[in-house]
């Protein structure tokens, strides 16, 4: 069972629930809202994995509500798929230029949609397997998108879920804040180098002891993630 979850948009009820319905039997969590403030508030609160967002809605309009959430650091990272019944080009490149991740075209079938969703997940998942990986009792599961030890389940934020996969699926090697934010961030999202540091201090908070001691601060260089004792690394 696919735990992501999927925010999809709509003024129409009944396409949403046609939509939800193709989702659920896909295995995917779905929320659902009726317009673009209850949208936003959704998205704040439940930190959905994807968005499926229609581009004519009243007062707000898909596409203001995506400029506006990809403006804001803390919901820009969370890829939107734009539905819409426009086909035209110029629409298509406005969405996109919103921050839409992918655009499909009202009608589509159930299965087309799942594909696209599907492939739009792939390309937002961190650089790295999509295996899951476990490091010394530390287990990370993309597909789950769950961090757990032997005490339990782990709470982060999805940044720090980023840069952890990365970390753990590049072990052993030493990588530059700017390498950090290409690989983890995106080359074209412009952030200042220290945004790296403060993501580092959340996620060895996430991890507690004695797993944050495996993001080990490499003095002169940046970060890496070792399971060897290091006398440069500081917590």
């Amino acid at each position: 069972m696919n735990s992501r979850s999927i925010l999809i948009v709509d003024d129409e009820s009944a396409i949403r629930e046609v939509i939800a319905a193709a989702l659920e039997m896909a295995g995917y969590h779905t929320l659902e809202a009726g317009d673009a403030t209850e949208a936003h508030s959704l998205v704040v609160d439940q930190k959905p994995d994807l968005i499926l967002l229609d581009w004519m809605m009243p007062n707000v309009s898909g596409v203001e509500l995506a400029r506006r959430l990809k403006r804001d650091p803390m919901t820009a990272e969370i890829p939107i798929i734009m539905l819409t019944a426009k086909g035209e080009e110029d629409h298509k490149i406005t969405g996109l230029e919103a921050g839409a991740d992918d655009y499909i075209t009202k009608p589509f079938s159930p299965r087309e949609l799942v594909a696209r969703l599907k492939a739009v997940l792939r390309r937002t998942t961190p650089a790295g397997i999509e295996e899951p990986i476990d490091i010394q009792g530390l287990r990370l599961d993309p597909n789950s998108h769950r961090v757990s030890t032997t005490e339990g389940e782990l709470t982060m934020g999805p940044t720090e879920f980023r840069l952890l996969q990365f970390f753990m699926s590049h072990p052993e090697r030493a990588y530059t804040r700017s390498q950090l934010l290409d690989q983890v961030w995106g080359g074209n999202v412009y952030v200042d180098e220290r945004t790296v540091d403060v993501h580092i201090r959340r996620l060895r908070k996430a991890l507690g002891e004695p797993y944050q001691a495996m993001i080990q601060t490499v003095r002169g260089t940046g970060y890496r993630f070792s399971t060897k004792v290091s006398a440069q690394s500081a917590s």
